[in-house]
């Protein structure tokens, strides 16, 4: 026997090998698509765009369907009453965190959005207190959010009505805000470090949002041989944790276990309070990945939701009209606005929420994992499967949101106009994996957006037929097309 033909009956056993697993596996899985073997679904996914792909889907197998993106099967949970019954009434056991290969290949499991077990309970527990309890500092953090839109107001002053593309700027403030929180200091707009980190985190966010990185979390065997943009943002997250390691090193040498000035300090007298304990999470890496989970999250998905809304406001002056007079009506052009404000302007609230709904920010949120074998709607789902809950599907759901294509913040108001909140509301998740900087990220959207609507006029340099509000990519993250605006000052 040749070493060809002896090498055809391995693979070929192989092959049939794989496919009697994966035919054993779906027999007690949710039904789906039928799987190639080794590549599965691959080539039913529209990459660029897979809420649609997914809505596609629940059309022929329902809302709990089975697909398999590479070699391993994924459930996907489309509706509200299946993310519902998934996120929030079985939430313990939909609470694990799945497996994003490029993800983990830098941060191992560490932080807050990538960790699992033990260690996700202990660095949400205590980044959900170190966030609630600013104060910690000198200032509330709505004291430093205000502080921080009018240093973006009068930055914004500075464009002098001239055409700019406000991707950069809008950057700025809420990475500034999260800055001030982690590492106690803001920077100016145009120092060479704050240039750098907003390099760097837009870069991600592009990147993370291409086909190629879905195809590269499908198959994991590309990132350590292939070559290709995942290698850019490995890169840009080794120079993120080196960075945080420098800022950690510099807060050990002064700190004062007595007034702690920020995240890391309360972090580091953490760790010295459980220095004794064997099995203690409250570690340096820990602390690095943490910090950083708290910088990326809290910059990207603010900003791109600014974008995005200033987006939206362009293309509806009427809509921006009503907000403005609401402003005048409320807080007037003399002081600056604050979170007590919001329950007296109900069409400001009902736009942001039709804002955050209408953009989609996360189609399919983070992956999750189910945390022990269950028994879900008649099907077993092993421990460790992946889970994917389509946002998109409750965010745009006809029923609760009649025309949900529509941009409308009639969706968020009664035939009062009072504002009206939604069961269906979901941009930050739900259930146990929640973001932790909800709070934090709807009161910077409030008071940002607020303030730039009492000092200036938003005008487009092009006409507004022209205006495409369609998301360039939608895959990891609704990024939203490049434009121009011009903020002639009131």
């Amino acid at each position: 026997m040749t070493l060809g033909v002896l090498l055809g009956i391995v693979l070929s056993c192989l092959f049939l090998l794989s496919l009697w697993r994966q035919n054993s596996e779906r027999r007690k899985l949710p039904p789906g698509p039928t799987p190639l073997p080794i590549i599965g679904n691959i080539l039913q996914v529209d990459l660029k765009d897979i809420s649609k792909s997914l809505k596609n889907l629940s059309k022929v197998y329902g809302p709990v369907f089975t697909l398999y993106l590479g070699r391993k099967p994924a459930v996907v949970l489309y509706g509200y009453e299946a993310v519902k019954e998934a996120l929030i009434d079985n939430g313990e056991e939909f609470a694990g965190r799945g497996s994003i290969p490029v993800f983990d290949k830098i941060n191992k499991g560490l932080g807050i959005v990538f960790s699992n077990g033990r260690n996700w309970k202990a660095m949400r527990r205590f980044s959900l207190m170190a966030l609630r309890n600013f104060g910690m500092g000198k200032r509330s953090i709505e004291d430093r959010v205000q502080e921080e839109a009018r240093c973006l107001v009068e930055e914004l002053r500075k464009t002098n009505g001239a055409p700019c593309d406000p991707t950069f700027i809008l950057g700025c403030a809420p990475c500034n805000v999260i800055c001030s929180i982690v590492f106690q200091n803001r920077f100016d707009y145009k120092d060479k470090d704050f240039l750098n980190l907003m390099n760097n985190l837009n870069k991600n966010v592009e990147i993370l949002s291409t086909p190629w990185i879905q195809i590269c979390n499908n198959f994991p065997a590309i990132i350590d041989y292939l070559p290709g943009r995942h290698r850019e943002l490995l890169e840009n997250f080794t120079f993120l944790k080196h960075y945080f390691l420098a800022k950690m090193i510099k807060h050990q040498e002064s700190l004062d276990i007595n007034n702690p000035r920020d995240f890391i300090d309360c972090f580091l007298i953490k760790m010295e309070q459980e220095k004794n304990n064997p099995k203690t999470e409250f570690t340096c890496e820990n602390l690095i990945f943490s910090a950083g989970d708290l910088f990326a999250a809290g910059t990207e998905t603010t900003s791109t939701t600014l974008r995005y809304s200033l987006l939206l406001l362009l293309k509806h002056p009427e809509v921006t009209a009503k907000v403005q007079k609401e402003i005048d009506h409320v807080i007037g052009r003399h002081r600056s606005p604050s979170m007590q404000d919001r329950s007296h302007m109900p069409y400001t609230d009902a736009v942001l929420h039709e804002i955050q709904r209408y953009i989609d920010l996360l189609p399919t949120s983070l992956p999750h994992a189910v945390t022990c074998d269950i028994k879900f709607r008649n099907y077993l789902i092993p421990k460790g499967t992946t889970i994917i809950a389509s946002l998109s599907s409750v965010l745009h759901d006809n029923k609760e949101f009649p025309n949900p294509e529509r941009f409308d913040p009639g969706h968020f108001l009664d035939e009062n106009g009072k504002f009206k909140k939604s069961d269906y509301f979901f941009p930050f998740s739900t259930g146990k994996r929640i973001c932790v900087g909800e709070g934090l990220a709807r009161m910077e959207l409030f008071l940002f957006l607020t303030t730039i609507l009492q000092n200036f006029n938003l005008k487009s340099p092009v006409d507004l037929e022209d205006l495409d509000t369609s998301p360039v990519n939608n895959g990891f993250v609704s990024v939203p097309p490049e434009f121009q605006i011009c903020f002639t000052p009131i």
